[in-house]
């Protein structure tokens, strides 16, 4: 069964009991602290802002879990932390604090001494992310050791413990094969084991089952949840499928047109989704049992980098949209335990809770 197979409701993933005690433990820093993070690319036409005004943080042991449809800046936020932007983009403003430690501003081999050690990446192909022309033990092992101190024999052996671990069959001779000779899903668990093979702080994984087919993707959703709980490390799981969100994450990051809109605890805001957007990605998705002629649809699509509207980004697509959200920018605003950056829930509105407003609003 598919994280997608599972009524949305229903949905509390064990580890966010764990997730929530960690969060209150007194005077505990985040791991990850994203604050006000911009990204831009250069252009002949201009400044193209991909990532705007971005902040959010991730705990140790937790798993904050980020969506958004296809060019709402999620992937590029993923890029953007450990350093592979590519040029000619740039982080042209905020921090970056791993630990309490700022690393936007590093130099690249300092950065680089990072990526890996204390900050593992899992990406959305993993055909494209392994090197065709060595083999996955090859690739395991200098990887380990340019990490650690272990020896070649020693590096050797923990790949193959790692490779036993993503449960990889035979993992003494498999380690000695190339990408080609492994599945899709296969392919995966040793990314996997790639991102996890020195302990990593924190595993950025870019939607790492969007390559997979169904069957294969809850087995590695499962998989990733299971590893960095044992190996305690936090996750930022990116992905465009809420149902993955409500399997595997303790909070949820709700992105559109390169800013957070919405963000909480999952159940939260599966259960009362506050942003209009939001509401759409929820009504999109097929629940068991419920017996419906049409899904929900957002309208439009998401904006190009060079046509971002003025005033909420997300206003030409909006349902309940009103002329104040075509003018003026939303900022994150506290509404119970998420914040939602809407002027449905401005005090100065006349907002209620529940998402309506006082009057019309279209």
């Amino acid at each position: 069964m598919s994280p997608s197979d599972t009524p949305i409701q229903d949905r509390a993933p064990a580890a966010q009991a764990a997730g929530q005690a960690e969060r209150s433990a007194a005077g505990k820093p985040a791991l990850l602290e994203v604050e006000k993070m911009r990204v831009e690319f250069p252009t002949r036409r201009g400044t193209l802002v991909a990532v705007d005004d971005v902040s959010f943080h991730i705990n140790e042991g937790e798993v904050l879990g980020v969506v958004g449809e296809s060019g709402a800046g999620k992937s590029m936020t993923g890029s953007a932390i450990i350093g592979l932007l590519e040029p000619p983009g740039r982080i042209a403003g905020g921090e970056v604090r791993l630990g309490g430690r700022r690393i936007d501003n590093l130099p690249y081999e300092q950065i680089r001494r990072i990526r890996g050690r204390e900050i593992g990446m899992v990406f959305q192909d993993p055909l494209t992310s392994l090197n065709p022309l060595y083999t996955v033990g090859h690739q395991l092992i200098e990887t380990i050791q340019t990490h650690t101190d272990l020896s070649e024999s020693q590096a050797r052996k923990r790949a193959i413990e790692l490779l036993a671990e993503v449960g990889i069959p035979a993992p003494d001779r498999r380690i000695d094969q190339y990408p080609h000779q492994f599945s899709g899903g296969m392919r995966q668990r040793v990314v996997i084991a790639l991102a996890l093979c020195v302990n990593p702080r924190l595993v950025i994984a870019d939607e790492p089952t969007t390559a997979l087919d169904v069957s294969i993707q809850a087995q590695i959703i499962k998989l990733l949840h299971k590893l960095c709980r044992e190996h305690g490390a936090a996750v930022m799981l990116i992905t465009h499928d809420m149902g993955v969100i409500a399997e595997t994450a303790d909070r949820v990051a709700v992105m559109y047109s390169g800013r957070i809109v919405e963000v909480g605890p999952v159940r939260e805001v599966i259960r009362n989704a506050k942003h209009p957007y939001t509401h759409g990605l929820m009504g999109s998705i097929p629940m068991v049992g419920h017996d419906l002629d049409r899904l929900t649809q957002i309208e439009g699509s998401m904006p190009r980098l060079t046509e971002i509207p003025p005033g909420c980004p997300f206003n030409p697509r909006c349902p309940k949209v009103f002329e104040r959200c075509r003018h003026e920018r939303p900022e994150l605003i506290p509404v119970e335990e998420t914040q939602v950056a809407c002027w449905l829930y401005d005090e100065n509105e006349g907002a209620t809770a529940n998402g309506g407003r006082s009057g019309s609003h279209g």
